[in-house]
């Protein structure tokens, strides 16, 4: 893995990237991580390391911009863990079970490439989404299409069943179509 990328916090509180010697905003070092960039952000007097502070910043701008991804219940947590014997715990846990997140999603997104192409992709998800409804709904065949089974007299109820069990053989279909 590549060496983080030096960012140099100067008295003037400007940030200095020194792989490309260019002042930089919050903004930009954020779009330095989304592409894949570890950054290192340090004191360039005290050469103290603010990266972790900076980060923080960083999500609370996303976070106050409408881009939430922690939910409330969590941020709450993490408030109170502050003052638990679980602060000590938790830090090992959350980085964990992130690493976990992104294995699984990497070993997803490689998986996608070699099932061929899209159209080979978009048939699998058609088919597991059939099987899901299938047992959902026992009448449904391979084709999608709901077998005609004898509906007991018409009520207002069967007949709002019989149309969602129409829209979803429709949908059913469009995804077999796809």
């Amino acid at each position: 893995m590549a060496d983080p990328i030096l960012i140099n916090r100067y008295a003037s509180r400007r940030l200095y990237n020194t792989q490309t010697s260019e002042y930089v905003t919050l903004d930009e070092i954020s779009e330095l991580i989304k592409q894949g960039n570890d950054v290192e952000i340090r004191d360039r007097k005290t050469g103290e390391d603010l990266t972790r502070q900076f980060l923080l910043q960083i999500i609370t701008e996303q976070e106050s911009k409408g881009e939430n991804v922690l939910p409330v219940n969590v941020l709450t947590g993490l408030v109170r863990s502050y003052s638990t014997a679980a602060q000590g715990m938790l830090p090992d846990f959350l980085s964990q079970s992130y690493e976990m997140f992104t294995q699984q999603q990497q070993s997803m997104m490689e998986k996608i490439p070699g099932m061929g192409a899209a159209g080979n992709w978009q048939k699998q998800q058609a088919d597991m989404m059939q099987s899901m409804m299938a047992a959902w709904m026992p009448q449904m065949q391979n084709t999608g299409a709901a077998t005609p089974k004898e509906e007991p007299e018409s009520t207002p109820e069967s007949e709002e069943l019989s149309a969602v069990k129409q829209q979803l053989a429709e949908l059913m279909k469009k995804v077999d179509g796809l």
